[in-house]
């Protein structure tokens, strides 16, 4: 099936389309074409990755915004051009078309979410600074890390883990390396720490006595081949019992040799969600150690879902489906749509118990996934939790928030990490936020010093990278890299009553947390192509430093007193660029008058600061006047 139809655009002033890497936060309209389909891809140029979004916002010439939505789930592709105008064309589904009105950017977003769904609300401390490394030796250096932290100082609420943890990478096992797992939880909770766990979909087959899969197989949650009962298996992380790995064989030769056949889970059943919850509820409580491990939230990786192999460990057979007659623009189109995923033509099962084929409903695995992930973490802890998903659809911020996946350690990722953002913004899920410092490869000095001071503005603030690399925490560098990240993340829990403020905001009206400056400032065109600084809500600007070697920057003033945050200091803008002072240990905020915000004192974690001295900075506008809201609760019931 083919389907294309093409529409003319108010405007060159265009937004969103999802998931891609962006140069800009305005999409180019000179015969660019992107496009959709989740894919495990690393965010780089023109290359489809990890959720798909068909949604754009257009602003008018007269400042009006709306917002269009293409339900569809099938392989897609979308050329904008520069009339200006846009063609859609996808090779499965209807055209089934939404459309949000606004008239302001900020009210087509709060539309756009009563339309698909508000984002969940967070508890109080995923809103602390978190560290994770896929990596990890053994628990023992997770408890050194986090004795490292508090010996530094340097605020830290959440400690993640990859699939380090497991035994040979297969989920709700534990690796014998990190047999005292459970007694470091409790060590660090009980000093107000949280923990979150990654889980992958992938289940290995080739295990004699592994319950998950026996009791998946029991319940019929596994996707098939179509016609028939068999397994479509594929190969992931989990690895082969009774193999030593060769960590310096090339990835193709280690898939071969020591990786497992594995069968996905069809989150589209009831079945399924079932006992995905069961496996979870029997791993918090007792795993087959005998031991708990009271994950506060988890981390749901590789859902797209990907494969090691393309299509399945014999292949494929449809060739239609695989390689359709017209290929939408994406990532390895040479390599037909089951590259590093499903053959097109297995067989998923809706809750009704009618059977689709994967080839319709690709692109929502993760999105199905998502949703009983975040049910059962709620019932598992009794508490409001968090669940960090790879793979989006529209709604997924329902039920979870979204990390922007497994960027580079380079200088131009600080940027596009700002645009990744205000694109999710748009999305309806405002829980972003970049790998600080960088997955891949090794981050340098000055680099992570101003990606720790920008991250420390993300929603999800966390340092993460990749295994092979160097350390980059905050305390691995030294005594000055320690002092500059102890400052910015004091400054991030002084101002966490805000956040947490903007979040419920989110939660009940929809509203943008990182925030473009043109959904403050429509009147204001010079703020319609702004993408290197944003706002947290409508009255932090922050304006970083996003390249090497630079001690002063160019920041954009819209119309508004403006306060330093740093000197409280005052200045009045008709509108203007301006010159800000940027030493290696500062970062620029500026808190915009009429606006009063609330605070508290910083500690070492959000369990501690909650129980500090709370206040209010009042920030007056050019007729003295400031007005402002505090959201307060618990943090963390249901």
């Amino acid at each position: 099936m083919f389907l294309s139809i093409s529409t003319r655009l108010p405007s060159q002033f265009i937004y969103g389309f999802g998931e891609t890497e962006h140069m800009a936060f305005r999409r180019n309209m000179t015969w660019n074409t992107w496009g959709m389909f989740a894919r495990d891809e690393p965010p780089a140029y023109k290359k489809n990755s990890y959720g798909v979004h068909p949604y754009y916002m257009a602003l008018e010439e007269d400042g009006s915004a709306h917002g269009v939505l293409l339900l569809n789930s099938n392989a897609m592709d979308v050329t904008l051009q520069p009339t200006p105008a846009l063609t859609y064309r996808t090779i499965g589904g209807i055209l089934d078309f939404y459309m949000v009105l606004g008239p302001t950017p900020e009210l087509v977003t709060q539309q756009y979410t009563k339309l698909i769904g508000r984002p969940a609300m967070i508890p109080y401390w995923a809103l602390g600074f978190q560290l994770s490394r896929y990596g990890y030796q053994d628990d023992a250096e997770i408890s050194n890390l986090y004795d490292a932290m508090v010996a530094a100082q340097i605020p830290y609420d959440v400690q993640h883990v990859d699939i380090d943890y497991m035994d040979r990478k297969l989920d709700f096992t534990l690796s014998p390396s990190f047999q005292n797992l459970s007694l470091l939880f409790d060590r660090m909770k009980k000093n107000g720490m949280r923990f979150i766990l990654i889980l992958d979909p992938a289940i290995s087959g080739n295990e004699t006595q592994y319950l998950t899969f026996t009791r998946g197989q029991e319940n019929n949650v596994f996707i098939k081949w179509p016609d028939t009962n068999d397994i479509v298996w594929g190969k992931a992380w989990p690895e082969l019992p009774n193999v030593h790995v060769d960590g310096s064989l090339d990835h193709e030769t280690q898939v071969k040799l020591y990786r497992a056949y594995v069968a996905f889970p069809d989150f589209l059943r009831n079945s399924t969600a079932a006992w995905w919850k069961k496996e979870i509820e029997e791993f918090y409580g007792k795993n087959k150690t005998g031991k708990s491990l009271k994950f506060d939230g988890l981390w749901l990786d590789m859902n797209e879902p990907s494969n090691f192999v393309d299509g399945s460990v014999r292949g494929c057979s449809d060739e239609i489906l695989n390689n359709p007659p017209y290929m939408p623009h994406l990532e390895s189109r040479d390599g037909g749509l089951s590259s590093k995923t499903l053959c097109m033509e297995s067989r998923q099962v809706l809750a009704d118990g009618s059977t689709v084929r994967h080839y319709d409903v690709h692109s929502l695995y993760g999105w199905s996934q998502t949703r009983p992930t975040y049910e059962a973490v709620q019932e598992v802890t009794g508490q409001r939790g968090v669940v960090i998903t790879r793979s989006t659809f529209p709604s997924s911020g329902r039920w979870g928030g979204h990390w922007l996946g497994d960027n580079t350690a380079a200088w131009d990722q600080l940027g596009k990490s700002i645009i990744g953002m205000m694109e999710f913004s748009l999305f309806g899920i405002p829980y972003t936020g970049a790998d600080i410092c960088g997955f891949f490869g090794d981050a340098d000095y000055e680099m992570c010093v101003r990606w720790m001071q920008l991250g420390a503005f993300y929603p999800f603030s966390r340092n993460h990278n990749n295994h092979g690399t160097r350390r980059q925490d905050p305390v691995a560098w030294n005594s000055t890299f320690e002092m500059f990240s102890r400052k910015v993340l004091h400054t991030r829990y002084t101002l966490l009553p805000y956040l947490y403020t903007l979040m419920h905001k989110a939660h009940i009206e929809g509203s943008t947390v990182v925030r473009p400056l043109l959904h403050e400032f429509t009147d204001d065109i010079t703020t319609w192509d702004i993408d290197r600084q944003f706002l947290l809500g409508p009255a932090i600007l922050i304006s970083p430093v996003l390249e090497s070697n630079t001690f002063e920057i160019q920041a954009y003033f819209p119309r508004a007193r403006w306060y330093d945050y740093s000197t409280a200091s005052g200045i009045n803008s008709s509108g203007e660029w301006r010159t800000l002072a940027a030493p290696l240990d500062h970062i620029n905020l500026h808190l915009r008058g009429g606006h009063i915000l609330p605070w508290q004192e910083p500690a070492e974690n959000t369990h501690s600061s909650r129980q500090k001295f709370m206040g209010l900075t009042v920030a007056l506008d050019d007729n003295g006047e400031a007005e402002g809201q505090l959201f307060w609760d618990d943090g963390q019931s249901i």
